[in-house]
């Protein structure tokens, strides 16, 4: 099993807003992504980079992972928000809109180049492209992580935004999921815009644990908790694995093939579910 990093929510911060920054050495996030692209107005995206790398190098946010996402290469920042992020070694390059392996290989290099041999990436799936081709994209060495990008893929599915189950998108969001885990890698789902809506941002977050998803992207430090919850094995859980792990273990030893807890017959893959939401629960306990 790869090494269990929580990343049950993980928190879009605009590089260039100071205040943000600071913000973030106090939120209870498993990640943040200091963003250079979208939450960054064109004319501050020089200082935002700055910032973000002085942020990343700073060693104030703790146990939080750190990672930039940096404009794309086919805009005027993006060599340079690369070239500035390898150097100060962040987890991960968050790269947005990337649809073909030979993009992943390119900024690879650069980061390579650049001495950041340890800097992974994380790719984000936002359009149709990418969606088609997620199986090579997610079995990239270098990529780590898929991150959803929801809000794009919809735009250019001319799907509207806004679908209270998000059934517009449930088969692209499916398949992301697939990918992910075929190639053994994290998925992140994508973010939910309305930060007010507290009910309806709980139901995403059920339906993106139910999908399979790793945790979620976040636009707001009120939906950090709540993510954190959705995607925290709770102490029913964790009482319910080592039950299940103990009675098979103990169905082994008497040489019985049948095993049942609760009036449930339990197989291997359920002990494997219950191993790994021990692990998981391990895995947060040790962050904290």
């Amino acid at each position: 099993m790869n090494e269990l990093i929580p990343r049950r929510s993980v928190l879009y911060m605009p590089a260039a807003n100071e205040r943000a920054l600071e913000k973030a050495k106090t939120l209870p996030a498993d990640a943040i992504i200091f963003d250079l692209e979208d939450a960054v107005a064109p004319d501050a995206k020089p200082q935002a980079r700055e910032q973000a790398a002085a942020a990343v190098a700073s060693g104030e946010y703790g146990r939080r992972e750190l990672t930039i996402r940096c404009n794309g290469l086919d805009t005027q920042w993006g060599a340079d928000d690369i070239a500035v992020a390898a150097a100060a070694k962040p987890s991960a390059v968050v790269i947005p809109k990337v649809s073909t392996v030979a993009y992943l290989d390119d900024i690879a290099a650069r980061l390579d180049a650049a001495g950041a041999d340890t800097t992974t990436i994380w790719a984000m799936v936002e359009t149709p492209t990418a969606i088609l081709d997620a199986r090579a994209i997610a079995a990239h060495p270098r990529v780590t992580v898929l991150v959803m990008g929801t809000n794009d893929l919809a735009r250019e599915l001319r799907a509207p935004l806004g679908v209270a189950d998000r059934s517009n998108l449930v088969p692209h969001l499916a398949a992301a999921v697939l990918a992910a885990r075929e190639a053994g890698k994290v998925i992140l789902d994508g973010v939910f815009n309305d930060v007010k809506d507290l009910d309806g941002f709980a139901a995403e977050c059920r339906q993106g644990v139910e999908l399979g998803f790793d945790g979620k992207t976040l636009i707001h430090p009120g939906q950090v908790e709540p993510a954190n919850a959705a995607w925290s094995p709770t102490e029913a859980d964790i009482e319910q694995a080592r039950k299940v792990i103990d009675a098979f273990a103990a169905a082994e030893a008497e040489g019985r093939g049948v095993v049942t807890v609760d009036g449930r017959m339990v197989e291997n893959l359920h002990v494997d579910n219950a191993r790994r939401t021990l692990a998981v629960a391990a895995a947060i306990a040790a962050q904290s």
